[in-house]
C-alpha cells in the first residue's frame, strides 16, 4: 500500500499546483470524486489492465462517460493517467489531494462522537474549542454512539481525545493490569 501511495503522490501534487494556480480546487475535489468513482465501479475496475481493453479505449471509454462533469483538464488528466497505467490510483491521489488542499485552507475534519446527541449550542462551543486547540478551521462530522456511556471521542486525522467513560473505563482496566 505505501508503493501505491508512493506512486499517487506526484500526480495529487501535480494537480493540486494546477488546481492552487487556476483558483479551482473545489473543482478538482469534484473531478477527481467524479473519477474515482468511476474508476472503483465493479465493470470499470474489471477492465482497468485487462489485456483485451487498451490504455486509449479505456480512457476514451471513461471520459465519455463522465463527459463535462470532469470538463476537459479532467479528461486530459484520464488519459494522462490511462497512458502511464495509473488509473487504479484515482482513489489515492484523489485522498492525498484532499489532504494538500486542507492543509493549504488550514482546514481539518474532524469526526466526534458522544455518548448522546450534543444541542446545538454546545455544538458551536466545542467546535469552535476544536478549531482553536487544532488552530485551523474544522468541519465536523457529528456521530452519536450510546457504548460510550458518557463523554465523547474527538479524531482529527491522527489525533484521538478520547474523553469518554468507556474510554476512561478501559484505561483504568489497563493500568490495573499493569
Amino acid at each position: 500500500m505505501a508503493e501505491l501511495q508512493t506512486l499517487a503522490r506526484p500526480y495529487a501534487k501535480a494537480v493540486f499546483e494546477l488546481a492552487r494556480e487556476s483558483g479551482s480546487l473545489k473543482a478538482w475535489t469534484d473531478r477527481l470524486a467524479a473519477l474515482s468513482a468511476a474508476v472503483t465501479a465493479p465493470d470499470v475496475a474489471a477492465m482497468i489492465g485487462h489485456p483485451k481493453v487498451t490504455r486509449q479505449a479505456l480512457a476514451d471509454a471513461l471520459s465519455a462517460s463522465l463527459g463535462e462533469s470532469i470538463g476537459r483538464e479532467g479528461q486530459g488528466f484520464v488519459k494522462l493517467l490511462a497512458e502511464n497505467g495509473r488509473l487504479k490510483l484515482v482513489p489515492l491521489i484523489a485522498e492525498q489531494f484532499e489532504a494538500l488542499r486542507a492543509e493549504a485552507e488550514t482546514r481539518v475534519d474532524v469526526e466526534i462522537t458522544s455518548a448522546a446527541s450534543v444541542p446545538d449550542a454546545q455544538q458551536a462551543q466545542l467546535a469552535k474549542a476544536v478549531g482553536s486547540r487544532l488552530n485551523r478551521q474544522v468541519a465536523i462530522d457529528w456521530k452519536v454512539d450510546e457504548s460510550l456511556i458518557a463523554g465523547a471521542v474527538i479524531r482529527a486525522g491522527d489525533l484521538v481525545i478520547d474523553g469518554s467513560v468507556s474510554g476512561e473505563l478501559a484505561r483504568l482496566k489497563s493500568s490495573l493490569e499493569k
